[in-house]
């Protein structure tokens, strides 16, 4: 079935959503304070939970190596949410001058709009919610969770967790850093951040990959660790939907 510019409520319009027996395909636009934010959500048949993807520097939510991880993902029935956190214009600004992906105010401020939306949408309702961050999204994720309990667990690809600040002392949520073995920068940030963690947390580094996991199988190896994460704290097992289903 398809549908265009449905509007769900006050806070996100509908463009397309397309549903089969696999689950549904929704193309959205979701306000965020007086910022419209471009989103797209795949909501699987059963759902076992739900990932909201916060990207980072110069991304946005077609970037291929998230839509790697969010279809490893869906495959094991966890709801994905990969929306822009800058509109196009935005976009266009921060290539000149590289200032807004750096406001992490900013960008958290988005990603508790879009949580706060993904808790009252239909579909998603009940479910529980982690955040996948990358780079400057990570940062993003984890001063939204300072915040936000409703974000239950945050896994971080190449992430700089650093840049949260003193958000860190305040996250409470299961955190998973990964960082490549090769991105020692990076991974020293990461090693910073995570002392300053008070719950679960851990570190897993890749061997022999930089910041972009693009060696081979680098990124096949951060889906998996994200699958493994998001399975163990989202909390839901598909026996355990399937069992909610019969009742």
């Amino acid at each position: 079935m398809n549908q265009h510019a449905a509007i769900e409520n006050d806070t996100a319009v509908w463009l397309s959503r397309t549903e089969d027996c696999t689950g549904t395909d929704v193309s959205m636009e979701i306000a965020a304070g007086q910022t419209i934010l471009n989103g797209d959500l795949h909501i699987p048949t059963p759902a076992r939970g739900v990932v909201v993807f916060a990207h980072g520097s110069g991304s946005s939510r077609r970037s291929p190596r998230n839509q790697f991880v969010a279809r490893l993902l869906q495959r094991a029935g966890l709801a994905t949410l990969l929306f822009d956190l800058l509109t196009e214009s935005e976009e266009w600004q921060d290539r000149a001058t590289g200032h807004l992906r750096f406001d992490i105010d900013l960008l958290a401020g988005r990603l508790l709009s879009v949580v706060e939306w993904v808790g009252g949408y239909g579909d998603l309702r009940g479910l529980r919610l982690g955040c996948f961050g990358a780079s400057t999204g990570a940062a993003a994720a984890l001063a939204a969770a300072a915040q936000a309990p409703q974000i239950a667990t945050i896994v971080s690809r190449g992430g700089r967790p650093d840049l949260a600040g003193d958000a860190l002392d305040s996250v409470d949520a299961p955190v998973l850093l990964i960082v490549g073995g090769e991105d020692r920068t990076v991974l020293k940030w990461n090693r910073q951040a995570m002392a300053r963690l008070g719950g679960e947390k851990k570190l897993e580094i890749i061997p022999g990959a930089t910041h972009l996991f693009e060696e081979h199988e680098a990124l096949e190896q951060v889906a998996e660790l994200a699958r493994e994460w998001f399975e163990r704290h989202l909390g839901r097992t598909a026996a355990d939907v399937q069992a909610a289903q019969t009742l």
